[in-house]
Protein backbone atom coordinates (compact mmCIF):
# COMPACT_ATOMS: atom_id res chain seq x y z
CA UNK A 1 0.00 0.00 0.00
CA UNK A 2 1.43 3.05 -0.57
CA UNK A 3 -0.03 5.95 1.44
CA UNK A 4 1.59 8.62 -0.04
CA UNK A 5 -0.25 8.60 -2.86
CA UNK A 6 2.52 9.09 -5.65
CA UNK A 7 1.88 7.68 -8.90
CA UNK A 8 -1.58 7.62 -8.68
CA UNK A 9 -3.48 10.41 -10.28
CA UNK A 10 -6.17 12.66 -9.44
CA UNK A 11 -9.19 12.36 -11.11
CA UNK A 12 -10.73 15.59 -10.29
CA UNK A 13 -7.62 17.45 -11.07
CA UNK A 14 -6.46 16.20 -15.07
CA UNK A 15 -9.48 13.56 -15.64
CA UNK A 16 -12.89 16.17 -15.63
CA UNK A 17 -10.76 18.33 -17.97
CA UNK A 18 -10.38 16.10 -20.82
CA UNK A 19 -6.52 15.76 -20.32
CA UNK A 20 -4.39 12.70 -20.22
CA UNK A 21 -4.41 11.14 -16.50
CA UNK A 22 -0.91 11.60 -16.19
CA UNK A 23 0.49 15.58 -16.67
CA UNK A 24 2.14 16.13 -19.75
CA UNK A 25 6.10 15.61 -20.70
CA UNK A 26 7.86 18.86 -21.20
CA UNK A 27 11.45 18.74 -22.70
CA UNK A 28 12.60 21.31 -19.94
CA UNK A 29 11.55 18.63 -17.64
CA UNK A 30 13.60 15.57 -18.89
CA UNK A 31 17.60 16.21 -19.00
CA UNK A 32 19.24 14.61 -22.24
CA UNK A 33 21.33 12.41 -20.08
CA UNK A 34 18.15 10.93 -18.55
CA UNK A 35 17.43 7.28 -18.66
CA UNK A 36 15.34 6.01 -21.96
CA UNK A 37 15.80 9.74 -23.13
CA UNK A 38 14.11 9.94 -26.40
CA UNK A 39 14.05 12.90 -28.36
CA UNK A 40 11.27 11.76 -30.74
CA UNK A 41 9.43 11.01 -27.49
CA UNK A 42 9.44 14.13 -26.07
CA UNK A 43 8.85 16.08 -29.48
CA UNK A 44 5.38 14.00 -29.87
CA UNK A 45 4.49 14.92 -26.05
CA UNK A 46 5.09 18.57 -26.91
CA UNK A 47 3.06 18.61 -30.51
CA UNK A 48 0.11 16.81 -28.50
CA UNK A 49 0.22 19.08 -25.75
CA UNK A 50 0.55 22.34 -27.96
CA UNK A 51 -3.01 20.33 -29.71
CA UNK A 52 -4.78 21.23 -26.83
CA UNK A 53 -6.75 24.34 -27.13
CA UNK A 54 -6.47 27.38 -25.50
CA UNK A 55 -8.80 28.41 -22.85
CA UNK A 56 -11.39 30.99 -24.60
CA UNK A 57 -11.65 34.25 -22.54
CA UNK A 58 -14.96 35.19 -22.32
CA UNK A 59 -15.80 39.17 -21.84
CA UNK A 60 -19.09 39.97 -20.10
CA UNK A 61 -21.25 42.61 -21.42
CA UNK A 62 -22.50 45.22 -19.31
CA UNK A 63 -26.42 45.12 -18.39
CA UNK A 64 -28.17 48.19 -18.17
CA UNK A 65 -29.47 48.76 -14.69
CA UNK A 66 -32.87 47.23 -14.19
CA UNK A 67 -33.87 50.10 -12.39
CA UNK A 68 -33.58 51.98 -16.22
CA UNK A 69 -35.89 50.12 -17.67
CA UNK A 70 -38.06 50.46 -14.82
CA UNK A 71 -37.66 53.77 -14.74
CA UNK A 72 -38.41 53.99 -19.06
CA UNK A 73 -41.38 51.50 -18.38
CA UNK A 74 -42.95 53.52 -15.57
CA UNK A 75 -42.49 56.36 -18.34
CA UNK A 76 -44.07 54.72 -20.55
CA UNK A 77 -47.51 54.17 -19.18
CA UNK A 78 -48.19 57.13 -17.24
CA UNK A 79 -47.89 58.64 -21.06
CA UNK A 80 -50.33 55.98 -22.38
CA UNK A 81 -52.38 56.76 -18.95
CA UNK A 82 -52.21 60.71 -19.95
CA UNK A 83 -53.17 60.46 -23.56
CA UNK A 84 -56.25 57.43 -22.38
CA UNK A 85 -57.39 60.61 -19.90
CA UNK A 86 -56.79 63.50 -22.42
CA UNK A 87 -58.59 61.69 -25.12
CA UNK A 88 -61.79 59.75 -23.05
CA UNK A 89 -62.43 61.58 -19.66
CA UNK A 90 -61.33 64.60 -19.50
CA UNK A 91 -59.69 67.62 -21.11
CA UNK A 92 -58.44 71.24 -19.83
CA UNK A 93 -59.83 74.29 -20.92
CA UNK A 94 -59.18 78.24 -19.87
CA UNK A 95 -61.87 80.35 -20.08
CA UNK A 96 -61.27 83.71 -22.15
CA UNK A 97 -64.13 85.77 -22.31
CA UNK A 98 -66.62 87.17 -19.93
CA UNK A 99 -69.77 85.45 -21.56
CA UNK A 100 -70.16 83.10 -18.69
CA UNK A 101 -70.10 85.07 -16.21
CA UNK A 102 -70.79 85.45 -12.76
CA UNK A 103 -70.25 81.66 -13.54
CA UNK A 104 -67.40 80.70 -15.10
CA UNK A 105 -64.92 83.66 -14.94
CA UNK A 106 -62.00 84.63 -17.15
CA UNK A 107 -58.92 82.90 -16.07
CA UNK A 108 -60.89 80.26 -14.32
CA UNK A 109 -59.28 76.83 -15.74
CA UNK A 110 -61.21 74.33 -16.20
CA UNK A 111 -61.11 70.07 -16.06
CA UNK A 112 -64.10 69.09 -18.34
CA UNK A 113 -66.01 65.45 -17.82
CA UNK A 114 -66.08 64.06 -20.99
CA UNK A 115 -68.22 60.85 -20.26
CA UNK A 116 -71.37 62.52 -18.81
CA UNK A 117 -72.87 63.51 -22.03
CA UNK A 118 -71.87 59.97 -24.15
CA UNK A 119 -73.53 58.65 -27.19
CA UNK A 120 -76.65 56.16 -26.93
CA UNK A 121 -75.30 52.48 -27.44
CA UNK A 122 -73.92 49.66 -25.95
CA UNK A 123 -71.39 52.10 -23.80
CA UNK A 124 -74.40 53.50 -22.57
CA UNK A 125 -75.04 50.75 -20.03
CA UNK A 126 -71.82 50.80 -18.79
CA UNK A 127 -70.69 54.48 -18.48
CA UNK A 128 -72.26 57.23 -16.51
CA UNK A 129 -73.93 58.75 -19.73
CA UNK A 130 -76.96 60.76 -19.45
CA UNK A 131 -79.15 62.81 -21.64
CA UNK A 132 -78.38 66.74 -22.13
CA UNK A 133 -80.93 68.57 -20.01
CA UNK A 134 -81.93 71.95 -20.11
CA UNK A 135 -79.61 74.37 -17.54
CA UNK A 136 -76.91 72.36 -18.23
CA UNK A 137 -73.23 73.80 -18.84
CA UNK A 138 -71.63 72.30 -22.29
CA UNK A 139 -68.20 72.29 -23.84
CA UNK A 140 -68.32 71.85 -27.22
CA UNK A 141 -66.54 72.74 -30.90
CA UNK A 142 -68.27 76.02 -32.37
CA UNK A 143 -70.06 74.97 -35.16
CA UNK A 144 -69.05 78.07 -37.45
CA UNK A 145 -65.22 77.00 -36.79
CA UNK A 146 -65.05 73.43 -35.16
CA UNK A 147 -61.15 74.00 -34.46
CA UNK A 148 -62.23 76.84 -31.95
CA UNK A 149 -64.13 75.03 -28.53
CA UNK A 150 -67.11 77.39 -26.88
CA UNK A 151 -68.74 77.08 -23.32
CA UNK A 152 -72.62 78.07 -23.11
CA UNK A 153 -75.51 76.87 -21.37
CA UNK A 154 -78.20 74.70 -22.52
CA UNK A 155 -81.54 76.62 -22.97
CA UNK A 156 -83.71 74.64 -26.05
CA UNK A 157 -83.59 71.26 -26.56
CA UNK A 158 -85.01 69.43 -29.57
CA UNK A 159 -88.45 70.67 -30.66
CA UNK A 160 -89.02 73.28 -28.13
CA UNK A 161 -89.92 76.18 -29.26
CA UNK A 162 -87.94 79.32 -27.79
CA UNK A 163 -87.90 82.71 -27.86
CA UNK A 164 -86.95 86.33 -25.49
CA UNK A 165 -89.12 88.71 -24.72
CA UNK A 166 -87.47 92.04 -22.51
CA UNK A 167 -84.69 89.45 -22.00
CA UNK A 168 -86.82 86.66 -20.74
CA UNK A 169 -86.53 83.25 -21.75
CA UNK A 170 -89.68 81.43 -22.93
CA UNK A 171 -90.14 77.72 -23.80
CA UNK A 172 -93.10 76.22 -25.53
CA UNK A 173 -95.02 79.17 -24.26
CA UNK A 174 -93.75 79.05 -20.42
CA UNK A 175 -91.11 81.42 -18.91
CA UNK A 176 -88.03 79.61 -17.83
CA UNK A 177 -87.35 80.37 -14.00
CA UNK A 178 -83.08 81.36 -14.16
CA UNK A 179 -81.07 82.31 -11.59
CA UNK A 180 -77.77 82.41 -13.55
CA UNK A 181 -78.24 85.30 -16.46
CA UNK A 182 -75.96 88.67 -15.92
CA UNK A 183 -77.12 91.69 -17.73
CA UNK A 184 -74.76 94.41 -17.97
CA UNK A 185 -75.67 96.62 -20.82
CA UNK A 186 -78.47 99.37 -19.82
CA UNK A 187 -79.78 99.62 -23.14
CA UNK A 188 -82.44 97.73 -25.02
CA UNK A 189 -80.81 95.46 -28.11
CA UNK A 190 -84.16 94.33 -30.32
CA UNK A 191 -82.43 91.55 -31.61
CA UNK A 192 -80.79 90.06 -28.66
CA UNK A 193 -83.52 90.86 -26.32
CA UNK A 194 -86.71 89.76 -28.15
CA UNK A 195 -85.01 87.06 -30.04
CA UNK A 196 -86.13 86.44 -32.78
CA UNK A 197 -88.30 88.95 -33.35
CA UNK A 198 -87.57 92.31 -34.24
CA UNK A 199 -84.87 93.65 -36.17
CA UNK A 200 -83.34 90.82 -38.20
CA UNK A 201 -80.27 92.89 -38.96
CA UNK A 202 -77.48 92.77 -36.84
CA UNK A 203 -73.70 93.28 -37.09
CA UNK A 204 -72.63 89.66 -34.96
CA UNK A 205 -74.91 87.60 -37.09
CA UNK A 206 -74.03 85.86 -40.05
CA UNK A 207 -75.18 85.87 -43.49
CA UNK A 208 -75.80 81.78 -43.30
CA UNK A 209 -77.29 82.13 -39.66
CA UNK A 210 -79.60 84.93 -41.00
CA UNK A 211 -81.11 83.07 -44.02
CA UNK A 212 -81.34 79.87 -42.20
CA UNK A 213 -83.21 81.68 -39.04
CA UNK A 214 -86.27 82.92 -41.40
CA UNK A 215 -87.37 79.32 -41.76
CA UNK A 216 -87.14 78.03 -38.06
CA UNK A 217 -89.86 80.64 -36.95
CA UNK A 218 -92.83 80.02 -36.73
CA UNK A 219 -95.73 82.86 -34.64
CA UNK A 220 -92.60 84.70 -33.16
CA UNK A 221 -91.32 81.01 -31.75
CA UNK A 222 -87.99 79.33 -33.05
CA UNK A 223 -88.14 76.00 -33.16
CA UNK A 224 -84.93 73.78 -32.52
CA UNK A 225 -84.41 70.92 -35.01
CA UNK A 226 -83.60 67.46 -33.94
CA UNK A 227 -80.76 66.62 -32.84
CA UNK A 228 -79.60 70.02 -32.24
CA UNK A 229 -78.97 72.90 -28.76
CA UNK A 230 -79.96 76.10 -28.32
CA UNK A 231 -77.56 77.67 -25.97
CA UNK A 232 -76.81 81.00 -24.23
CA UNK A 233 -74.48 82.52 -22.34
CA UNK A 234 -74.94 83.85 -18.56
CA UNK A 235 -74.01 87.03 -19.53
CA UNK A 236 -76.50 87.71 -21.79
CA UNK A 237 -75.40 91.01 -22.98
CA UNK A 238 -72.28 89.94 -23.94
CA UNK A 239 -72.41 86.63 -25.38
CA UNK A 240 -71.83 85.35 -28.70
CA UNK A 241 -74.15 82.59 -29.02
CA UNK A 242 -76.66 80.43 -30.43
CA UNK A 243 -78.50 84.60 -31.14
CA UNK A 244 -75.94 85.09 -33.63
CA UNK A 245 -74.41 81.94 -35.16
CA UNK A 246 -76.92 79.54 -34.82
CA UNK A 247 -77.29 76.02 -33.32
CA UNK A 248 -74.87 73.36 -31.51
CA UNK A 249 -75.40 69.57 -32.98
CA UNK A 250 -75.41 66.60 -30.61
CA UNK A 251 -71.79 65.72 -32.07
CA UNK A 252 -70.20 68.93 -31.98
CA UNK A 253 -70.72 68.18 -28.03
CA UNK A 254 -67.12 67.70 -25.91
CA UNK A 255 -68.81 67.80 -22.31
CA UNK A 256 -69.54 69.93 -19.31
CA UNK A 257 -66.92 71.28 -16.45
CA UNK A 258 -66.32 69.55 -13.63
CA UNK A 259 -63.39 71.10 -11.74
CA UNK A 260 -62.24 74.70 -11.81
CA UNK A 261 -58.22 73.46 -10.81
CA UNK A 262 -57.12 76.78 -11.15
CA UNK A 263 -58.22 80.51 -11.07
CA UNK A 264 -56.13 83.78 -11.83
CA UNK A 265 -57.31 87.27 -12.48
CA UNK A 266 -56.89 87.89 -15.86
CA UNK A 267 -58.15 90.41 -18.82
CA UNK A 268 -59.74 89.19 -21.86
CA UNK A 269 -58.26 88.20 -25.21
CA UNK A 270 -59.65 90.66 -26.69
CA UNK A 271 -61.25 94.42 -26.13
CA UNK A 272 -64.78 93.10 -27.58
CA UNK A 273 -66.38 90.38 -25.65
CA UNK A 274 -68.71 89.18 -28.72
CA UNK A 275 -65.13 88.77 -30.46
CA UNK A 276 -63.56 86.21 -27.95
CA UNK A 277 -66.31 83.86 -26.85
CA UNK A 278 -63.78 80.78 -27.17
CA UNK A 279 -62.83 78.02 -24.26
CA UNK A 280 -58.69 78.27 -25.13
CA UNK A 281 -57.64 74.48 -24.98
CA UNK A 282 -54.60 74.99 -22.63
CA UNK A 283 -53.25 73.57 -19.32
CA UNK A 284 -52.05 75.53 -16.83
CA UNK A 285 -48.94 77.36 -18.43
CA UNK A 286 -46.01 77.96 -16.54
CA UNK A 287 -46.03 81.50 -18.26
CA UNK A 288 -49.35 82.29 -16.02
CA UNK A 289 -47.57 80.80 -13.04
CA UNK A 290 -44.60 83.31 -12.97
CA UNK A 291 -46.01 86.14 -15.01
CA UNK A 292 -48.87 87.03 -11.88
CA UNK A 293 -48.48 87.41 -8.29
CA UNK A 294 -50.30 85.64 -5.61
CA UNK A 295 -52.49 88.41 -4.91
CA UNK A 296 -54.23 87.77 -8.50
CA UNK A 297 -54.84 84.33 -7.91
CA UNK A 298 -58.75 83.33 -6.97
CA UNK A 299 -57.51 81.54 -3.81
CA UNK A 300 -61.31 80.37 -3.20
CA UNK A 301 -62.27 79.32 -6.82
CA UNK A 302 -59.10 76.68 -7.23
CA UNK A 303 -59.71 73.07 -6.49
CA UNK A 304 -63.56 74.67 -6.97
CA UNK A 305 -66.23 71.83 -8.22
CA UNK A 306 -67.67 73.46 -11.57
CA UNK A 307 -71.37 74.51 -11.21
Amino acid sequence: MNDSGLGKSNPGEYGESGLSQSPPILPEMVPPNAPGYSGDVVEGALQEFSAIPAPVVVQKRKRVPWNVFAHVQFALLALCIALFIITFIVQAFRIPSGSMENTLLVGDYLLVDKTRFGPAGAWHSILPYRAIHRGDIIVFRYPVDPTQHFVKRVIGLPGDHVRLVHRRVYINGRQLEERYPVFKEHFSDEFRDNFPRGNWINENISVEWATRLRTLVEDGELIVPRGQYFVLGDNRDQSLDSRYWGFVPRENIIGRPMLIYFSIVETPDDDNPMESDSADDKLFTLRARISHAFGDLRWQRILRLAP
